[in-house]
């Protein structure tokens, strides 16, 4: 697995003071930070967001099927939530039976070059945990 590249400790520790002190009401459900991490903090919403962005458009058996445990309700669920947050799509074909695809959005494409980062580091730090 290839190394990606993350903020230094500077840049990390500049850019947090940045976000700590702009002015927000943090206690309305309007901040930003606990907004993000409600749509897509669950393990669901990752591994919905991994799967699609492995394998580009996806229909709906074959997402939960990827997704090893996860219930038809909670896909249900999950794929709804990510498509109200804009970071999937869900197209609707109109035949019999009804054919459905989800893809990532723009905003889901860039959303996951974040989360690799996270998943890149879970995935070095696991291999260490377990090596020790």
């Amino acid at each position: 697995m290839e190394t990606i590249s993350v903020p230094s400790a500077i840049d990390t520790r500049k850019k947090l003071k940045e976000i700590l002190n702009t002015p927000r009401d943090c206690n309305t459900t309007l901040c930003p930070v606990k907004d993000v991490l409600h749509k897509v903090g669950d393990k669901w919403s990752v591994f919905v967001m991994m799967a699609l962005g492995a394998e580009k458009t996806m229909r709906f058996n074959e997402l939960k099927n990827s997704i090893y445990g996860i219930s038809q309700k909670m896909l249900t669920v999950t794929v709804r939530d990510l498509e109200s947050f804009g970071l999937i799509d869900r197209k609707i074909y109109p035949q019999i039976p009804p054919k459905v695809e989800y893809t990532l959005t723009g905003k889901g494409e860039e959303f996951l070059q974040h989360l690799i980062v996270l998943l890149d580091w879970a995935c070095r730090y696991s291999k260490k945990e377990k090596s020790s």
